[in-house]
């Protein structure tokens, strides 16, 4: 009989110590929605802009699913771990711990008893992110095609660094710098602009890029201008079509990688997008159609 009683209070006095000292969270949120990991990872950060924040969103290296964020409310600094775990290839639960920095052990001992302001606190704050992504995942689609070649094309381009957000705007300030001197030079094109991505950071979600105009190789070339010239070579590729702004065209790319390691096809995480409408157009974004490709790796890289 002491034995048992030895244990339990051995148990008991384990349990104290992990929920007091160890336990890395104050409290505990979990929700489910309706979409892939790198959406609600690319939302996140961009929320964490709109708060009073400390410090970016830390993310370890091109692992997508866990984030981490400091945020202030008055005198009390929050520490959000977020952990996205995919169920399906179209919904995902998400797990958010949060912590008071300066009042984690008060908190630990108000929240088995009572529903304290800190509480109040997270599930507001957790609840404005659950509607931002509500309302961003409402405005895009992303449709996985599959397997697909993609043509050899001639290009004219001009190479940017921005950051994934920002490369909307390098297609729109380049576009017409892009297209008028091909048109002023009598150059034919060959189908419509493209991105061609030559180096992308997911940790620190910036990219090189080709922003690209397929045409048709000839003597009336414009040189001397900033605008440079190359073959992209077929290749084998995953596709998937994008309906929605041209500044979340990205989300495809993450659709694209899910899809890749969930059926084990190895591809290089260097996207190419072709777009097919002109945004200064305007009308119903969903309306808008890219197409978006993954090249598969070489059978002698693999």
């Amino acid at each position: 009989m002491k034995k048992i009683l030895k244990g339990i209070l051995l148990f008991v006095g384990l349990v104290i110590v992990w929920y007091f000292f160890i336990k890395p969270s104050d409290y505990i949120i979990r929700f489910e929605t309706q979409t892939f990991p790198g959406a609600i990872n690319q939302t996140i950060k961009l929320w964490h802009q709109t708060h009073d924040t400390i410090g970016q969103v830390e993310q370890n290296g091109a692992e997508l699913n866990t984030l981490y964020q400091t945020i202030r409310f008055g005198d009390s600094i929050h520490r959000y771990r977020w952990k996205i775990k995919p169920l399906t290839d179209s919904t995902s639960k998400v797990i958010v711990g949060i912590k008071d920095m300066e009042h984690s052990f008060a908190n630990k001992v108000k929240i088995p008893f009572s529903d304290t302001d800190f509480e109040k606190r997270s599930r507001k704050t957790v609840l404005d992110l659950m509607e931002n992504l509500k309302d961003h995942i409402d405005k895009f689609k992303v449709t996985v095609v599959g397997e697909e070649d993609l043509p050899t094309k001639y290009l004219a381009y001009v190479p940017l660094k921005v950051t994934q957000f920002q490369k909307a705007g390098g297609m729109m300030k380049n576009f017409t710098y892009l297209t008028q001197t091909l048109y002023e030079s009598g150059v034919e094109l060959d189908g419509p602009p493209m991105v061609v991505v030559t180096k992308w950071d997911r940790e620190n979600d910036s990219i090189y890029y080709n922003f690209a105009q397929p045409i048709i190789r000839s003597d009336r070339l414009p040189m001397g201008t900033d605008i440079q010239y190359k073959r992209l070579f077929g290749k084998r590729t995953l596709k998937a079509e994008y309906n929605g702004n041209y500044i979340t065209s990205d989300r495809a790319w993450y659709a694209l990688l899910d899809y890749a390691e969930n059926n084990n096809i190895p591809v290089e995480p260097l996207p190419i997008e072709v777009f097919y409408n002109n945004p200064h157009t305007g009308g119903d974004e969903l309306s808008w159609k890219a197409e978006i490709y993954l090249p598969l790796k070489e059978d002698e890289e693999l």
